[in-house]
């Protein structure tokens, strides 16, 4: 069945799957960021499944989960809410003290923690929507640790290692993987053993109702979480040598610091309503996009204005931005091979030499193929197969994308 699950002001609501009981288990709710919009667009065809989860923050969440049961781990009060991503160590006691409060029919776990390990008694089929496998206790576990303290990082790097000892044991609690990007699925290949199959995550449909802009581009921009992976510093520490205008847009561990190093050509908006981030989308040159993600869905959302991005040859950018230096009007932008300041400078120098040639219809029209619908679409087959207990994840080779 071609699913038509859309915004429900475009499209019939309900699926094939009315009736069914469903348990998601998403590992934390305290913003409202990518993997969280991952979980509305799932409510979409399962409008009333019940959430569990380690943390919850009702004051950010709760405005999308009106309709849902949210249950919450034993880790869920104050100190430790408060600094929900210091606590990896109790991670597996927390989704231990989750215990499903029915019989389902399925379970969904929406995974970047331990939401895979929740117990599972009546062995009911389990699909994982990977967004990757623990950052900090697989591939990136040096780059946290060089964010603490020195005096933490022996301590944290111990208990890294007994996460991803008992992240193993997991496993094979899953019936069916589905990633969020080939970049995920090759990690889930590498670290589990498990195929996956790729469907990429939902961009919002209305984001593509907004006129382009031709006119007004002034100055750069950054969109996201100012977190040491995300590589803010390096765009501050560029700027500051250059002779443009950045505006960053979000909030995170790193904004205030990074506001006292920066010169007067860089402005930090803190968070915005998305009404407001859509109009510092339409008047941006480009997005640049310096760290390594899983995916990253920023950076087709600022496609979907029209607007190219100038992103890290790394992760998930290398499936998204497009780049043909002989075509840029067949380009979504361009990459640059290292986090350095020669690096970027460089790529930005490139970028202004072919900005004229950019075509920002083709831009958008790319962005459009990772919409809402096709995730949709996409996540109702892998669904329909673990349901029917077809092509479950055996090998090492990904599979569908949208």
């Amino acid at each position: 069945m071609d699913l038509a699950a859309v915004d429900p002001d475009r499209s019939e609501k309900g699926s094939d799957f009315s009736g069914l009981k469903v348990a998601i288990i998403h590992y934390w709710l305290v913003t409202w960021r990518g993997g969280e919009k991952v979980l509305a667009s799932l409510l979409k065809l399962f409008p009333d499944a019940d959430i569990y989860t380690l943390f919850y923050e009702n004051s950010a969440c709760q405005p999308y989960l009106k309709n849902n049961r949210v249950y919450t781990s034993c880790l869920d009060f104050g100190l430790l809410k408060r600094h929900y991503q210091m606590m990896f160590p109790f991670y597996p006691l927390g989704i231990k003290s989750l215990k499903l409060q029915k019989k389902y029919d399925l379970i969904i776990s929406s995974e970047s923690g331990p939401a895979k390990g929740i117990d599972n008694p009546d062995h009911t089929p389990h699909l994982c929507y990977i967004h990757t496998p623990m950052r900090y206790c697989w591939e990136f576990t040096q780059t946290y640790l060089d964010s603490m303290p020195g005096w933490l990082r022996g301590v944290a790097r111990w208990r890294f290692n007994k996460l991803q000892q008992w992240d193993r044991t997991t496993i094979e609690n899953v019936d069916r993987y589905v990633a969020n990007s080939q970049n995920v699925a090759e990690r889930v290949a590498r670290f589990y053993g498990k195929s996956a199959d790729v469907c990429y995550p939902p961009i919002a449909l209305d984001l593509f109702d907004h006129d382009l802009v031709d006119s007004g581009k002034e100055y750069y921009l950054s969109f996201g979480a100012i977190t040491p992976y995300k590589k803010i510093d390096l765009l501050i520490e560029t700027f500051n040598q250059l002779d443009r205008k950045l505006v960053v847009i979000g909030n995170g561990s790193e904004k205030s610091q990074l506001e006292r190093l920066a010169k007067g050509n860089i402005k930090f908006t803190g968070p915005l309503p998305m009404a407001d981030v859509i109009q510092y989308i339409q008047n941006a040159r480009a997005l640049l996009f310096p760290g390594e993600e899983d995916f990253g869905m920023v950076p087709l959302e600022v496609m979907s204005q029209g607007v190219p991005v100038i992103a890290f040859r790394k992760g998930g950018a290398l499936e998204t931005v497009l780049e043909d230096l002989n075509q840029p009007q067949k380009s979504t932008g361009l990459f640059f091979d290292e986090q350095s300041v020669p690096s970027l400078l460089k790529a930005i120098e490139g970028f202004e030499l072919l900005e004229p040639h950019f075509d920002p219809v083709y831009i958008k029209n790319h962005a459009r193929q990772f919409g809402e619908d096709h995730f949709l679409k996409a996540m109702s087959g892998h669904i329909r197969g673990v349901l029917n207990n077809t092509n479950t994840s055996q090998g090492i080779t990904p599979g569908e994308t949208v």
